[in-house]
This record gives C-alpha cells, structure tokens and sequence, in this order.
C-alpha cells in the first residue's frame, strides 16, 4: 500500500510514517517546513519528503492519503486554501483517513493495546511500561510522543503480541473532532491524571472528562482501566459508568500504593510489598507514573516485582530534566514542561532532588502551547515557580501581558520577547552551582546550545 501522510513532521505523523514503512508500505508525505530532525529521520527511513501543500502532489497517486490535524480548511487573506492538496483531494473523491485511523485499522487490531492517557505524564509513563514489557521478554510495538532513551526511536511494531501507546485527548482531524485514543481501542487504559487544557479546542474540564469517558467506554470487561485515585475528575469520569475491572494507583487506600521517597521506594499491593524502585528519576508524579506502569504490566502478566526491578533500569525520556550541558558550574536542563501543573511538578521534583543546599534553580519557560498562547491559564504561572529562585519568560508572539501575570513574583521574574534577550539576561543572573531549566514544548529557538555558549564566553 502507498499512503501519503500530510503534516507528516508532526511527533505523532512521524511515528504513523516510521510504523508504516516497518510494515512495508510506501510511505511518502509532506509538510509545512520540513527540517531536522525529523525529516533526517524519515528520510533516513526511505520515506520521500515534499514541502508544502501543493495541489501538484495529487499526482503521487497513493492508495490513501492520511491526513494531520494540522491540515484545515482555512482560508489566507486573499481567499486561497491554506491547504490546496486537501482541497484537491475532497474534489476528486479520492480515499482519506485520519493517522489515528489507520493506525487502528492497520496496526493495532488484533494485538493486546495498552493506552495510557493523561493531561500529564502520557509520554513517560508510556515509555516506563514499554520498557517493562521489553525488559520482561514481551518485545512489545510501541508509539510515544518522545524519544524513549531505552529505545532510540519514538515508534515500532514489535514482535510481541502486545502494543503500548500514548493517547492523546486532542481532537484527530478536521472531519473527525473525537480524540485520537477513541480509536485506539484498548484492553488495557491508564487515565493518569485530568485538568484543564488545549483551551483552543476544549470549553471546559466537562468537555475533556467526556471525551475520557468515550475512552473507558471502548474497554472490553475482560480488560482493565488503572485510575489515579487522587483526581477528582477522573471520579467523575468513572462515575459515568466503567465495564471493566479498575485497579487504583496514588491515594493511601489505592491497590497500588509507594512507600518512599521518588529516588527510591516500595511498591505495595493493597498494603503488601511487592518491589521496589531505585532508580535516578525524580518528582512524586514519576512516582506516579511508576505506579500506573506497574499496574499496567500486571495485567498482561509482569509481576510488579519484575516490574519495579525493570523500572530501576530506566533511562527516562529525551527532554524530560535532560541535562543539556554544564559551563562554568552552571547546569543546563531540557524539558518538555509548558502546562503550569507540569511546570510546577517539574520544579519540585528538582528542589526535592537537590535538597535545601543544593544550588538554585533558574527557570527558563516560554508559554507555548494553544493554551498558554490563549492565556487560559497566565494566573496560574507564579503558582508554577514557586520553587524556582530565578524564572525568565519568553513572552515573543503572546496576546497578553506576560508582565503582568508574573508581577506578583516581583523582582524574582523576568520577561523577554526575545530569544537573544532572554539570553542576556539569564547569562549575567547565573553563577556556579545554579540549575537552569529550560521549559517548552518546542524547539525554543536552540536556547540550550545559546546558553551554553554564552556562559563559556563570559
């Protein structure tokens, strides 16, 4: 089958495409600014890679086109199509699908899929059970939203007759606003945590609860969804009704409980020890995240003892605390953290894991994602810092006044709307000893490397 994925750049695209190709498809595709590291990926794959949108590409002739949700059917100012390929496609009445789609259609059916959701976590907590099932002789297919250490790649089909995926709650294409893990399918479902966000498609925490809802409702009874026991909106999820056999993760009267701190703990089983975790990882939302991972793994049959040992060899995920580098006795940090819950639990994770005289904690944080742009969320963000000693926004191309927002940490925050400012002013603040940690869900214009360099050059 030849399929040409369009908005194949995207994390998520771009492991359909590598999974695709794995099975022996032709995969082809396209994007808006198709650049490294991806493209060096999917090429690297054979997969042949066309900038843009154009209508020409009609000529490829696929079996299906497999179409993003970056795709739309927006207008420029002028009135052109925004994506005239799509429009070229709905006009001739050829095939199309969603990625979400023909993963389930093509991948996925007919294997043991374990889906983990969450507002927060989905792309560690996914990683830690992927590599559960492979460091117990499972060989299992997995997608993640990241680059797992572990494994080196985000996707693949596996051997095994287990499938592991993140699931995400955003919508799955312009002609089907259901999340994509609706149609995943599982047997077995992590619902890690629910809180507000992607404020440009969601009205309210309601909104996303039912979307989570239509989730437990495609889990056969024979299957199993694992709950965080310390969300009150994942209650109000279940309450709606549940099928399938629930096993809890987080409160003190859970199934699966820690005992511990993050950097090391039991594992117990309704009160019974059952393993233990050591490991480098830190924060109680990794603990968290251990918790479901071992829950999940149960009940394709790893004991939580096989389990918790398994974890203690787990390398984390690229741009979760990835230390970027060190200068001058000045640490630099990468991290996927935009939402202020993330932010926050990724700070304390760290203060915790220094200790009192453990050096400071500089964040650096550019308020990205559809959300934070939206300002959904801006009163939200001193909360966020609390623990950071030094905290310098990005705030270039926001429609509200980052300024105003972080006012109430006083001199504690900074603001640029630059890169090369926020640059010059993290640069002069850091002294040896400090822990800058750069927070985004983006590339944030290489500030790592920047910052490296400047902090060599003083």
């Amino acid at each position: 089958m030849h399929i040409h994925i369009l908005g194949i750049c995207g994390t998520f695209m771009g492991g359909v495409a590598a999974l695709a190709r794995e099975a022996g498809h032709r995969v082809t595709g396209c994007d808006a600014g198709v650049y490294p590291p991806m493209s060096d990926q999917l090429r690297a794959l054979g997969i042949d890679l066309v900038e843009g949108y154009g209508a020409d590409q009609m000529a490829l002739r696929p079996d299906v086109w497999v179409v993003g949700n970056v795709v739309s059917r927006a207008r420029l100012p002028d009135g052109s199509p925004r994506y005239p390929l799509m429009e070229a496609i709905l006009e001739s009445g050829a095939r199309y699908t969603s990625g979400p789609q023909w993963l389930a259609e093509h991948v996925l059916h007919g294997r043991h899929v374990l889906a983990v959701a969450g507002t927060h976590g989905k792309t560690t907590t996914t990683s830690m059970l992927a590599w559960v099932l492979e460091a117990t002789g499972q060989q299992p297919g997995f997608l993640v939203g990241g680059v797992p250490v572990d494994f080196g790649v985000s996707a693949r089909l596996g051997t095994g007759g287990q499938f592991v995926i993140e699931a995400d709650e955003y919508d799955t294409a312009f002609f089907d606003k259901r999340s994509k893990f609706v149609h995943y399918r599982p047997r077995t479902a992590v619902l890690n945590n629910l809180e507000f966000d992607h404020a440009d498609i969601f009205d309210d925490l309601a909104a996303i609860e039912r979307q989570f809802h239509h989730l437990v409702r495609t889990v056969p009874s024979s299957g199993r969804v694992i709950v965080n026991e310390l969300e009150e909106s994942l209650a109000r999820v279940l309450h709606e009704g549940c099928w399938s056999e629930v096993r809890s993760f987080g409160a003190a009267v859970s199934d699966f409980t820690a005992q511990g701190e993050p950097g090391g703990f039991d594992v117990l089983l309704r009160g019974e020890r059952v393993g233990r975790v050591d490991w480098d990882l830190s924060g109680t939302h990794n603990q968290l995240n251990a918790l479901a991972a071992i829950a999940a793994a149960e009940h394709v049959g790893v004991a939580p003892a096989q389990a918790a040992a398994a974890l203690g060899r787990f390398r984390n995920v690229k741009r979760r605390m990835e230390l970027r580098g060190e200068s001058g006795g000045v640490r630099v940090y990468d991290d996927f953290a935009h939402h202020p819950t993330a932010i926050r639990t990724t700070l304390d994770g760290l203060r915790r894991k220094l200790g009192p005289a453990g050096g400071r904690i500089l964040a650096v944080f550019e308020p990205r994602s559809n959300t934070m742009k939206l300002g959904a969320m801006k009163a939200q963000l001193p909360w966020s810092l609390e623990q950071a000693d030094l905290a310098f926004c990005h705030a270039g191309g926001l429609g509200w006044d980052a300024r105003d927002a972080l006012a109430p940490m006083g001199v504690r925050a900074s603001v640029a709307d630059s890169i090369e400012d926020l640059v010059a002013q993290v640069v002069p603040a850091a002294r040896a000893g400090d822990h800058v940690v750069c927070m985004s869900n983006g590339g944030f214009g290489g500030i790592h490397a920047r910052l490296l360099q400047a902090l060599s050059a003083r």
